[in-house]
């Protein structure tokens, strides 16, 4: 009975402004399952980002890059934890990452891109979502590895902005950004400029609601 108005998530540039970046460290800030479980609607269920992170847990063995996630995960989630340190991904306290606006700022600007991996929820309904921790990413320069979501019909992708549906396709996608990297973060910050900038995005989604 709700009738939603979609927008882009906005960035404000000034306040991410493009470093210099290079290395291979893709990382992101992430919850393990977070604050609600899985989801059922009309005799299916739409699950968490765990389901989607166990299909690449094989990831950083496929690469030469490094992979880190300042990820929040329960105790209770120990073997999966392990899991993931076993295939060789660098596990870190979001606290530390992200316990302020300017950790977090310097977290992210510190990479050299980020690994998006969405919720199920996400892909499955191929909705479109995009994360705003993404568009601070590709603001500050740092090329976005990103899952499919349905982003790809909304957003310029292949430049800067690289999807993935398969651990084939994020391995590839990875080789891509180290292979040319300089060119993907010079996109990465152009694209937040054109489609992400907050005075792009705020005015559009203000006359939408009226």
């Amino acid at each position: 009975g709700l009738d939603w108005v979609r927008t882009l998530p906005p960035v404000e540039l000034s306040e991410w402004p493009a470093t210099p970046g290079d290395g291979a460290r893709f990382t992101s800030v992430a919850s393990w399952r977070g604050p609600f479980g899985p989801i059922e609607y009309g005799g299916r269920t739409y699950g968490l980002r765990v389901h989607e992170l166990r299909r690449f847990v094989a990831l950083p063995a496929r690469t030469r890059a490094s992979f880190e996630l300042a990820l929040d995960i329960d105790d209770a989630d120990d073997a999966d934890r392990r899991r993931l340190e076993e295939a060789g991904w660098t596990l870190t306290d979001p606290r530390a990452a992200a316990g302020d606006p300017w950790r977090y700022r310097g977290y992210v600007q510190g990479s050299s891109a980020e690994l998006m991996i969405a919720k199920n929820l996400y892909v499955d309904t191929n909705s479109g979502w995009f994360s705003d921790r993404s568009a601070c990413y590709l603001a500050s320069g740092r090329p976005v590895l990103a899952q499919e979501t349905g982003i790809e019909d909304l957003l310029p992708c292949g430049r800067g902005l690289v999807t993935f549906a398969t651990i084939d396709d994020a391995a590839a996608g990875t080789e891509e950004i180290l292979g040319d990297y300089d060119r993907h973060s010079s996109a990465a910050r152009e694209l937040a400029a054109e489609h992400l900038a907050a005075e792009r995005v705020l005015p559009r989604l203000l006359a939408a609601v009226g």
